[in-house]
């Protein structure tokens, strides 16, 4: 079952056993949060409800899992050639539920799943040294000298 429900000011497309982070609710952790305003309801993926405005008698319950706060944004403000510029930091407060029901409709309890410990043989690693290069034969300094070199041997001669 999919549904549109109203959480918090915003519209969020919920199913049973999602969890969701939504805006700071006053529940505390571990209870269960209801909301009425089911604005349109899908039960078995033929047959769709649309509320006008809300579908009444139906509502979605959440178990609150945790409250916490999201990642820091910075805002920053500037205006060129005025010298005006602002950095502002913000956190958004947030709670993660878990949905348990949508108009009636319950979540399954969940097998747990079984845990398998696998050993994996890793291939053993030869460690290998790049090959040292010859050293190679001496140039001369500069090319200058070399000039200079060939042309004093040439007078000599």
């Amino acid at each position: 079952m999919i549904a549109v429900a109203k959480i918090g000011g915003h519209q969020a497309i919920v199913k049973v056993g999602e969890v969701l982070r939504v805006d700071k609710l006053d529940v505390e952790v571990g209870k269960v949060a209801k909301f009425e305003t089911l604005l349109l309801a899908d039960e078995d993926g033929k047959n769709c409800t649309i509320g006008a405005p809300i579908i009444e008698g139906k509502m979605v319950e959440a178990k609150v899992l945790e409250h916490g706060r999201a990642a820091k944004i910075k805002v920053y403000k500037m205006k060129p050639r005025k010298r005006y510029r602002r950095t502002i930091g913000h956190r958004q407060d947030y709670t993660e539920i878990e949905i348990t029901s949508l108009g009636g409709v319950t979540a399954k309890a969940k097998p747990a799943a079984k845990k398998e410990v696998v050993k994996a043989e890793k291939p053993a690693v030869k460690k290998t040294t790049p090959a040292k290069k010859a050293p190679a034969a001496k140039k001369s300094a500069s090319p200058a000298k070399a000039k200079k070199d060939e042309a004093g041997s040439k007078k000599e001669a």
